[in-house]
């Protein structure tokens, strides 16, 4: 790695996007995750849709119970 580096040529915000969508990935514990692959697969759906399902389910239920 060089000392210092000249970036007086460089463009500010070249590569910005303001309408990016940033996906973080989410870690399952092992048995979650053979949970939600056994649902998607009987289902024959993404393991991400049967996540999300889940998770809006449980924000229902959280409302009701509030």
């Amino acid at each position: 790695m060089k000392k210092e580096y000249d970036f007086t040529k460089g463009e500010r915000g070249k590569f910005y996007n303001k309408d990016a969508k940033i996906n973080l990935p989410v870690y399952l514990e092992e048995a979650n995750l053979k949970f939600v692959e056994k649902i998607a697969k009987e289902k024959n759906l993404y393991l991400t849709t049967i996540v999300n399902r889940l998770i809006k389910e449980n924000i229902n239920i959280a409302q009701m119970l509030n």
